[in-house]
């Protein structure tokens, strides 16, 4: 089974990244991981039973906004927390997988949970729980609505673990707003490979009567999800239909029920993150209870920080590797949506470079369908392990799946060693070099440049 989604649902197997965690802390995740059931299922019956027994803090949450999907759901949140606090409102946030520290999972009013917090609610969950059958990831969401439940906030801004129908974080009753993402083919081995069943699996989030935010979908996503929502009465409002937004210039054109505004242009960069801070605001608009102004949404898109999606490394170590004038670029992106929408930012880039990847990839990805939209465009790749990852990826087997793709792979046993390798082969040339394939690559990445990931900025 794949570590990637299971460092979220507890695989005992899996080994998550602890840097900057106090021991005692640490000691506690891994306790945690024992508990998993010895057959994976996706359930709500195992947290239900712990919520209950701590008093059922999700009862006792300030509004939600609950998003599901594929990809870009992380990023939506980036966008909605950033207008929150440019509206000087506070959000509790909870998003997974993290990168470098736990932490950066669970944020209390708007700053990371500290340690001794973390470990305070976990040890409660713990004794609470009594040693049962838990998945990580349940563990964890309990922790976090306890936690939430026990600090004021404007908003809670909740993302899906996987899923939507039977992930842990759709105990909660009663979302204000409910979004759906772009639905694509990924953790196939829990919702399979029909497109329809896990567009329906992530429509589950929908509530009856709640307004729900939709991305533009593919057909048979976008019926699942409207069947769904019928089935529920709860009123969509999809892009393309009823809301879009388009980048133009030094701005980005927003269309809504409310008519058409301008705002800001979006601090992440990509036509997928246009897609993203379009949603965003449509969750904003469709958030009966509050009122945001123009100018703090547009603020809010400009100062929105999300790592590892399409970051521009510019300082640290591994820059040094490559020849003076090189871009190095950062991105967790690991299936065919993400790599289709890598193809068109890359696309977009001025001056034009030669282009290198930096890929690692885990056994249970469509790594072909990840990097097809991009061979084109690559001038060579350097296939690297993702370090700690039992399921991760051979090179060679990854350089093979690259060369069939038409793309010149080479095989290296580190990030250090693959930039050395391009630096070489770039000879005199300035090269544009993207590491790319998990955001578990990512956070290793972004460790080894001595980069911090969120903070409390």
């Amino acid at each position: 089974m794949s570590s990637e989604p299971l460092a979220s649902y507890g695989d005992p197997g899996t080994t998550i990244p602890l840097t900057g965690a106090s021991e005692q802390t640490a000691v506690h995740l891994d306790r945690l991981k024992t508990l998993h059931p010895k057959v994976i299922d996706l359930s709500l019956g195992r947290i239900e039973r712990l919520l209950g027994a701590l008093g059922n803090p999700e009862q006792e949450l300030p509004p939600v906004i609950h998003i599901a999907g594929t990809n870009g759901k992380g990023s939506v949140i980036a966008f909605l927390r950033a207008i929150f606090e440019a509206a000087g409102l506070s959000s509790h946030v909870y998003t997974s997988p993290h990168l470098v520290r736990f932490n950066e999972r669970i944020r209390i009013a708007g700053r990371l949970m500290d340690d001794d917090h973390l470990c305070q609610v976990l040890e409660e969950c713990e004794q609470v729980n009594g040693g049962q059958a838990l998945t990580f990831f349940e563990a964890t969401t309990a922790a976090a609505f306890l936690a939430f439940s026990r600090a004021p906030a404007d908003v809670l801004l909740l993302e899906t673990g996987l899923g939507g129908r039977l992930d842990a974080t759709n105990v909660i009753e009663r979302a204000q707003v409910t979004a759906i993402t772009p639905v694509g083919q990924d953790h196939q081995h829990f919702l399979g490979d029909d497109l329809a069943g896990i567009a329906a699996e992530k429509a589950g989030i929908l509530r009856p009567g709640v307004p729900a935010i939709v991305a533009r979908q593919s057909a048979e996503a976008l019926a699942a999800i409207s069947a769904r929502a019928a089935e529920l009465d709860t009123p969509l409002l999809v892009e393309g239909t009823a809301w879009s937004a388009k980048r133009s210039a030094e701005k980005m054109t927003y269309k809504g029920p409310g008519g058409t505004r301008s705002f800001r242009c979006p601090n992440l960069l990509g036509a997928h993150q246009v897609q993203n801070a379009g949603t965003a605001v449509a969750c904003v608009d469709a958030a009966a209870f509050v009122q945001i102004t123009d100018d703090a949404i547009s603020r809010g898109l400009a100062e929105a920080h999300w790592p590892a999606r399409l970051q521009r490394i510019e300082q640290g170590p591994l820059p040094e590797l490559l020849p003076p004038g090189s871009e190095l670029w950062l991105d967790g992106g690991h299936n065919p949506l993400a790599g289709a929408a890598l193809r068109q930012a890359l696309r977009e880039m001025t001056p034009e470079r030669p282009l290198y990847l930096v890929a690692g990839m885990l056994e249970t990805k469509d790594a072909a369908g990840f990097l097809g939209p991009l061979a084109d465009l690559a001038a060579g790749l350097c296939a690297v392990p993702v370090p700690g990852e039992a399921a991760a990826l051979k090179p060679n087997r990854l350089a093979d799946i690259a060369r069939a793709q038409g793309v010149a792979a080479t095989c290296h046993d580190t990030i250090e060693a693959s930039l050395g390798a391009i630096g070489r082969s770039a000879k005199n040339a300035a090269p544009r070099v993207v590491i790319c394939g998990s955001l578990y690559l990512a956070g290793h990445v972004l460790s080894l440049n001595g980069a911090g990931v969120q903070t409390d900025d």
